[in-house]
């Protein structure tokens, strides 16, 4: 492979299970897995950096690496987007996350107007320049109902936004076909950012398949850099479970470094 891939997981995978933090930790540690986004009003909160960098310590002290802070603040929704991101901002920054992610809005692509999107293409870029001087990256959740819900509109945002702190995360996203989905990939290149990693067969959580996974790490090979696979979305929230698709990533990445 071109691209270097640290194995890792969402912490919101264990909200239901549930999981504390260290919970978390402890399980990733044991799983031999090497990186964590940890998920906002899940197990850190928007402004609290005092708890982000606590999390952030435990987190290092256990030989992990933070990936990611996964927000839930979405373009379009905030009457003061700056005031709103910021909150979101300094957890991220505590917590030594290099990649914020976001989400592209409320709606499907489909049916937002020319007009609305453009406000929402200047909220992406005022919130990207905040975080920017903050040194983090900001990425957009790759998901249906927002403007990353086809790899059309998602290029558009990017492109239209033309910010060089924007980027995307990248997910199997039901409404598109395997061969959409590494369209996507390809398109979308240097510009993405961290995949989440989790196989639906039938629209419903399976085993996290390798074959599948195989194809979707072969279509990124040229994007270059280092980057998160982390998992997310296990099969009826079963730690065993959990445990096995780390196993299946872990086997799956070394075959692929053993491939070239």
């Amino acid at each position: 492979m071109s691209v270097k891939w640290i194995p890792g997981a969402v912490s919101a995978t264990f909200k239901k299970m549930p999981l504390t933090a260290d919970d978390v930790i402890a399980l990733l540690s044991d799983c031999g897995l090497q990186a964590v986004e940890w998920s906002e009003n899940v197990h850190v909160f928007p402004g609290d950096p005092e708890g982000a960098a606590s999390l952030r310590k435990r987190t290092e002290a256990a030989g992990l690496r933070v990936a990611a802070y996964g927000s839930y603040y979405r373009l379009g929704e905030n009457e003061n987007p700056g005031q709103a991101f910021q909150q979101s901002l300094v957890s991220a920054e505590a917590l030594g996350a290099p990649v914020i992610r976001v989400w592209a809005g409320t709606k499907a692509s489909a049916e937002v107007g020319e007009m609305e999107r453009c406000c929402l293409t200047q909220e992406a870029a005022l919130i990207a320049d905040m975080a920017m001087r903050k040194r983090i990256k900001v990425a957009f959740e790759w998901h249906k109902n927002t403007l990353t819900d086809t790899n059309e509109s998602a290029a558009r945002l990017l492109n239209e936004a033309n910010h060089p702190n924007l980027s995307c995360l990248w997910q199997p996203t039901v409404a598109l076909t395997p061969r959409e989905r590494a369209a996507g990939i390809r398109r979308m290149g240097e510009r993405l950012v961290n995949f989440h990693v989790y196989s639906w067969p039938d629209g419903k959580r399976g085993p996290l398949n390798a074959t599948e996974w195989q194809y979707y790490f072969d279509a990124a090979e040229d994007i270059g850099g280092e980057h998160c696979a982390l998992l997310e979305f296990v099969r009826d929230d079963s730690v065993e479970q959990f445990r096995q698709d780390a196993k299946t990533l872990l086997n799956l990445l070394e075959s692929g470094e053993s491939n070239g």
